[in-house]
């Protein structure tokens, strides 16, 4: 059977939905919308992180001079500092390049990203610089210890969720 003219709606199926409607919001509309966010989602100062990558530093150091030989001060604990300092000093890079930005006089959404971008790539070059100088300047540095302390010191921004 074929169907006949005018059979169908004049509305198709596939068509696009209609225009979303935006609400336009007045300044103090938005100064009250972003005080009751702010209620709800406290800021979380990327410092606190950089604070918190110190303490988890600290405290592997503290581990892993279990381990040394002399209890104390050893080789695993210079090498669980090294691992610390390999992330501990690129973040604090990193932000200091995003405080900046911030102060700058003409703060605009492009300037920003780009400070972002720069901050981003200044880190991962510190940080390769950092393993390499490690390697190559101390012959008998403990990989393990560094290592687990360094991915340690990183994941410490997941603190960040349990903090809100």
């Amino acid at each position: 059977m074929i169907p006949q003219k005018n059979q169908f709606s004049e509305a198709n199926d596939w068509d696009e939905p209609e225009e979303e409607v935006y609400q336009v919001l007045s300044k103090a509309e938005m100064a009250a919308l972003q005080k009751s966010n702010a209620l709800k989602h406290p800021p979380l100062s990327p410092w606190r992180i950089l604070a918190a990558q110190v303490v988890v530093t600290v405290l592997s150091m503290v581990v892993w001079s279990v381990f040394g030989e002399p209890v104390g001060v050893s080789l695993y604990t210079q090498s669980a500092f090294l691992g610390g300092l390999i992330s501990v000093l690129p973040s604090a890079l990193f932000l200091t390049r995003l405080e900046l930005a911030k102060k700058t006089p003409i703060l605009n959404p492009g300037n920003y990203l780009a400070a972002l971008v720069s901050g981003e790539f200044i880190k991962i070059a510190v940080t390769l610089m950092l393993f390499i100088g490690v390697a190559y300047l101390i012959p008998g540095v403990l990989w393990v210890p560094l290592l687990v302390t360094y991915v340690l010191a990183l994941k410490c921004v997941w603190l960040a969720w349990l903090w809100r």
